[in-house]
Parts: C-alpha cells; structure tokens; sequence
C-alpha cells in the first residue's frame, strides 16, 4: 500500500506540474486567476469524486479504487495533447473568457456545498443521487462552451503578428529604460534561487501556511470528538474543508490579480494576509466556544488554500519560467516539513501528553495549546511573508506591472 500510494503522490504532482507551468505562460497577464481555477478545481477534486462514490460504488470499496486507477488514466491520455503552450492571437480577451470560467468554477463549488449540507441533513434515494451527480457532471464539461467560442479566425491571427511586433518595439524601449538593482525576474535555475533571500522568505512562510493548515484538517475528527460534536457534524465538516480550500485557492488568485493590475499591490502582501487571517482562525478554534470548530475551520480552510495559489505565482515572477517547475515545487516541499512538524512534534505530542491511559482526550486541553502554538507561528510568518512583499515591492511596480501591460496589449 505504500509504494502504491507513493506512485499516486508523484503521478499528481506531475499532473499539477504540467497544468500550472503551461497555464503561467498560455495567460502571463492573469497567472494568479488561471492557477486559482486550476488549484481551485484540484482542491474540490475529492468532493467530486466522493459524489462519484456515493452515487455509483456505495459500499463497493473495491470497484471504487478500481475505478480511481482506470479514470484518470483514461482522461489523461485522451486529453494530454491539449496541455501545451499555446500563443493565442485573441490575448486580448484572455480576461474576459477567464472570467467566464471564474463564474462556472464559484458555481460548481456553491452546488457542491449545497449537496454536501443537503446529504448530512436529508436521506436521499439512488434516482436523487444520480439526478445531483448528473447536474454537476453538466457543470464539469460547461467550460467547453466557452472554449468553442475562443477559436481564433484567420484574419485574427494576421492581425495579431502585426500588434505583436508594434509591441516588442515598444517593450524593448521600455525595458532599456528599466534599471532594477536586483536579478528578481530573471529565470533562475533552482541553485541561483536557493541562493537568494526571496526564496527562503517564501519557504518559511509556506511552511507556516501549508503546515499548520494541514495539521488542521488531518485532526479535525479528533478536535470534533474532543470537543464533543456528532460524528455527522464532523463528517459535515471534513467533507466542506474542499469548498473552503477551492475559495481560497480561487479568490486569492483572482484578488491578487485584480489588486496587481489596478493598484500594482506585490502579490506577497496577499500572503502576509492569509496568514494572519489563519492565525485568528487558530485562535478561534483555541477558544473550544460553541461553534468555534465551524468558524475556525471555515478561516483556516480558506487561507491555506490561497497558498497554494499565491506560492506558484509569486514564483513565477521572481525566478522566471525557464525553471518554473522546479522551483515552485521545491517550495512545495514546504508543505510536508511544516505538516510533520505541526502535525507530530505538535498536535501529536501535546495529544498524547492530555490524553488518559485509554489513549481518548475529551475538552478544550486537548489541542488549545496546539493551536496557540500553531497561532503564534502563522503570525510569525505573516511577517515573514510582509519583508518579502516590502523587498519585491518595487520590483512589482517596475517589472512585473509593464510586463502585465505588454502581454494584455496584444
């Protein structure tokens, strides 16, 4: 079971890897937007398939996995062509059709939620399930719609190489003009990022973040039983962390992008942000109050998602894309430090400490410490990631925002 599930940890990272690294260069100008919706759509990935699971395998465990090995297999040799680099003469509606792929993605992630509630709260039957799944397998395949209609003509594409070299004549002035003390933006490999302040500055933040957010989901069963809610409210609560993750992922990318084009905001504020969010969210989940685990795991599930959003983009505009892929997943290594961490030397510690000779904890001692302590941290890295968006600042004004204005005039 090991080496199988070794296998499936490295088989999605290679499919993450190549969607992010060709979405960043198919849309330069709304990198954080487009990696939302892929990172949104990956986080509400295991919603989706529990659907798939209710519907057509409940209680066939086997048959399930069977299918989890056949499915992705199948779509991904049947869609593999497609994920490619791709120099779209119709740049210019880039942010329109996008949008329109934001608003099918909120969608989908608001039916999810009412379907996961509906479940915890009433008894539905095989034609109900089958009617729910039915209705968003409509939602999974609406983005063709959209995709038909971006085909671009050929008078559009003899259009577009005319603008384009009007373009990079003015590009090239401008950036003979540009004099930035600093190698940020160039494409560094991973030993010349490794090297640099930004990228340890980074690391720790995302170690923070991704940390003690998943130290958060992987004990919320404990919490809930600790705390004394009903195995359904928690199950409700595990099962909604995805629409939780997907906003983050979604709404940081989008905002980020948003702040970037109109006020020139450096996309590391964003993460100073997030992270003291999730702070208060630990704290609130401290407190054991009525209704803490809800508020709290809805602050903490939000924000942990917008890091898996905001790291690839930053990323991308401090150290390149020639290496792109190397580098943003070397600070994804970030995740499972921090998790191992939080999660063993932690929670895990300070579980077992509180715990009787049964091995059960029952109140508040059970994990307040914990998430003080998790509170604390993310705060610290909230700083951390605010001296990264003080350094890149300029950089941001300077570089990233007239690269952003040369690729949306094509």
């Amino acid at each position: 079971m090991g080496f199988y599930m070794l296998l499936a940890a490295h088989a999605q990272t290679f499919f993450n890897t190549a969607d992010v690294v060709s979405a960043v260069e198919n849309f330069p100008a709304s990198r954080g937007t487009v990696i939302g919706i892929l990172k949104g759509f990956l986080g509400l990935s295991g919603a989706i398939l529990i659907q798939i699971y209710r519907t057509f395998f409940n209680g066939k465990a086997s048959s399930f996995i069977l299918m989890l090995a056949l499915l992705p297999s199948i779509l991904s040799l049947l869609l593999m062509y497609f994920v490619q680099v791709y120099h779209d003469p119709n740049r210019s509606d880039d942010k329109r059709h996008l949008n329109s792929f934001s608003i099918i993605s909120v969608i989908t992630a608001a039916y999810l939620m009412l379907v996961i509630i509906g479940e915890n709260i009433f008894t539905m039957g095989l034609s109900g399930r089958i009617f729910s799944f039915t209705l968003l397998l409509i939602l999974l395949i609406s983005p063709l719609t959209i995709v038909t209609r971006t085909q671009p003509s050929e008078s559009s594409k003899i259009l577009f190489d005319e603008r384009k070299s009007l373009i990079e004549e003015e590009t090239l002035s401008k950036d003979q003009e540009i004099q930035v003390p600093s190698p940020k933006g160039e494409s560094l490999n991973l030993l010349q990022s490794m090297k640099t302040l930004d990228f340890w500055l980074l690391f720790i933040a995302m170690s923070c973040g991704m940390g003690s957010g998943l130290a958060t989901v992987n004990n919320m069963s404990q919490i809930g039983s600790s705390l004394g809610y009903s195995t359904m409210a928690t199950s409700t609560l595990v099962s909604l962390w995805s629409i939780w993750n997907f906003l983050g992922r979604f709404g940081s990318g989008y905002i980020s992008d948003y702040m970037l084009h109109t006020r020139g905001w450096a996309r590391p504020l964003f993460i100073a942000l997030t992270l003291g969010t999730m702070s208060i969210g630990h704290l609130v989940i401290s407190s054991a109050l009525p209704g803490s685990l809800h508020i709290g795991s809805v602050l903490v599930g939000v924000c942990y998602g917008s890091q898996w959003a905001l790291m690839p983009s930053i990323t991308s505009e401090l150290f390149g894309l020639v290496h792109f892929g190397t580098i943003f997943n070397s600070i994804a290594i970030a995740s499972p430090v921090g998790s191992y961490i939080f999660s063993v030397r932690v929670v895990g510690y300070i579980y077992d400490r509180e715990a009787s000779e049964s091995g059960m904890c029952i109140g508040r001692s059970c994990f307040m410490l914990s998430f003080l302590i998790m509170a604390s941290v993310t705060l610290g890295g909230s700083f951390i990631s605010f001296a990264l968006f003080l350094r890149t600042r300029r950089f941001y004004k300077e570089v990233v925002c007239a690269q952003i204005q040369a690729s949306t005039a094509l």
